[in-house]
């Protein structure tokens, strides 16, 4: 009895960290030194993505009946936990970013808003950019073409402007 009221806190605790969560990623850190780990978790902290790792009967309990109860399968081996709630794509990002530089962390599968993606799909999500960064390419793409139409009709106009100046100059000299 004593061992289930130590870990109930815990399993509320994931429960209150994935409350509201866009993502989850599950992370094998197998082979990662203190030094590394410490690095991630300032990354992570800087990003806003919540990292910790937790026991997987934990996890398991946490995530029952839930959104993120399919990476049930693979919670075996050592495990850390990355939580994003502002941003679906964060924590895989930067989780990706890091074990690019360390060659130490490797993604296990994850859930993006609602939906299920094994290794290779995680993989993947993490090389989607943010909402930001995709807002701003396409009002990039949207503004070029306004742009030049508005640089075109500029240059009509001044052309017009060109021509119409002699014809006006001709009539203010015949005054």
């Amino acid at each position: 009895m004593a061992n289930l009221e130590l870990k109930q806190p815990i399993v509320e605790e994931i429960k209150a960290q994935l409350d509201g969560a866009k993502s989850l990623v599950v992370v094998d850190y197998r082979g990662i030194t203190v030094a590394d780990v410490t690095e991630l978790r300032k990354q992570c902290r800087e990003a806003g993505v919540f990292y910790k790792v937790y026991k997987n009967t934990m996890v398991k309990r946490a995530v029952e009946g839930t959104e993120f109860e399919s990476i049930v399968k693979d919670l075996e081996g050592t495990n850390a936990f990355a939580i994003s709630k502002d941003d679906a794509t964060l924590a895989a990002r930067t989780i990706s970013t890091f074990s690019k530089k360390a060659k130490v962390c490797k993604l296990k599968c994850g859930v993006v808003e609602g939906t299920y993606y094994d290794d290779k799909g995680i993989e993947t999500i993490a090389t989607i950019p943010s909402r930001e960064e995709l807002l701003a390419k396409f009002l990039g793409s949207i503004q070029s073409p306004i742009a030049n139409f508005a640089r075109v009709i500029k240059q009509i106009a001044e052309k017009d402007g060109e021509t119409a100046q002699p014809a006006e100059a001709a009539e203010a000299a015949a005054e």
